[in-house]
């Protein structure tokens, strides 16, 4: 008889709603200590609200101009897109600074200090969390520019990710790439009144559908190259997300099928090591429906799978239904982890503590 896996480990997605960075890492590193192997800053500040801080990044470019309609504000953003206003050919069009590599180099600074005082176990790593480029342009840029506007912005996050490198030693680092926009494609799911096109799709015509196999296959080998940038001895991994807004999906997973080819075909197509791997578990499901598909995960050797079971409003009883339902799927694996199925930095900064002390009661319910 198979044994089942054992729940072995924490994982936070990235956002974690405190006031800086310093505050983010000592709040985990105090309530959830060596459970976590890697600690994100939080992405606080312009970051809180993911990756809608780039439109300012976007405003920048010579070349791209808002659509001139009144501005459309969420959380505090304008949304509005960019065209390519004629004024600089697409092919020469240069982003500034992300953001991205500031606040993590100076993050990092926070990290330093509170592991040479000792709140910060020896060993942990400083997580960087990044989106894909797809998210930004999906957001920024006008259906019909997306494709011209791409490598620019592709080669102002691969710089980004050249400067984290350069500036934390890979010993302390992890990067995380997010795919969350991948799937308002992959399921095609209206985003501002209307459906994604999948214009990564190869051979596809203007307006053409395209089958969900074919837009999993084009939108991970764009999440691929970017991947495969980040230095083989930084740990890297991956946080597959349905998105999180009011802490809600854009549409809820029918099963984890999407959630396993997508997975599958990242492991095929990146060849540096993938050492993590986070996928999200809706409250809703403690069937072994809902998890049968991952019977079918093809996982590097040394990838660890993190399961985002973990949910505040029903606690370790909740966890503990959907592990249960979880773990015949994954007999084939020695253990999983455990994590909340998105980050948790737009839900109120008192509960942060109790849920990060609630992964570790999690874990110990689920292997007594």
């Amino acid at each position: 008889m198979t044994s089942l896996p054992a729940v072995s480990g924490a994982h936070l997605v990235g956002s974690i709603n405190q006031p800086t960075a310093a505050d983010t890492l000592r709040v985990v590193a105090e309530n959830l200590g060596a459970h976590a192997a890697r600690i994100p800053d939080g992405e606080v500040g312009e970051r809180f609200h993911w990756m809608l801080f780039q439109g300012t990044r976007f405003d920048a470019v010579d070349g791209l101009s808002r659509v001139a309609i009144d501005p459309i504000v969420r959380a505090g953003f304008d949304v509005r897109p960019t065209v390519l206003d004629g004024s600089v050919p697409a092919e020469e069009l240069t982003f500034g600074p992300l953001g991205y590599a500031s606040a993590a180099l100076a993050a990092y600074e926070d990290f330093k200090s509170l592991r040479d005082a000792g709140t910060i176990d020896a060993g942990t790593r400083f997580q960087v969390c990044l989106p894909t480029p797809l998210a930004p342009l999906s957001v920024f840029v006008v259906p019909a520019d997306q494709p011209a506007v791409y490598p620019a912005y592709e080669a102002a996050l691969e710089r980004e990710i050249a400067e984290i490198v350069a500036g934390i030693p890979a010993a302390d680092l992890a990067v995380q790439i997010d795919l969350a926009t991948e799937f308002s494609y992959i399921e095609q799911v209206s985003m501002g009144g209307r459906k994604p096109f999948p214009w990564f799709v190869e051979g596809l015509a203007a307006g053409a559908e395209a089958a969900p196999a074919d837009i999993i296959a084009g939108c991970t080998a764009l999440a691929a190259a970017m991947a495969n940038t980040v230095p083989a001895d930084v740990q890297f991994g991956i946080h597959l997300c349905y998105g999180d807004v009011a802490e809600k999906h854009f549409v809820e997973p029918a099963d984890a099928a999407n959630l396993t080819a997508v997975a599958n075909a990242l492991s095929a197509k990146i060849t540096r090591p993938i050492d993590f791997l986070h996928l999200p578990v809706p409250i809703e499901r403690d069937d072994a429906e809902y998890f049968a598909p991952l019977r079918a995960l093809e996982l590097h050797p040394e990838t660890t799978l993190y399961l985002g079971l973990v949910h505040h409003e029903d606690g370790v009883a909740g966890a503990t239904k959907r592990i249960a339902a979880a773990r015949p799927a994954l007999a084939g694996f020695e253990s999983f982890g455990i994590a909340t199925e998105c980050g948790f930095g737009r839900g109120p900064a008192e509960r942060t503590a109790p849920l990060l002390r609630l992964h570790a009661e999690v874990i110990e319910a689920a292997n007594v």
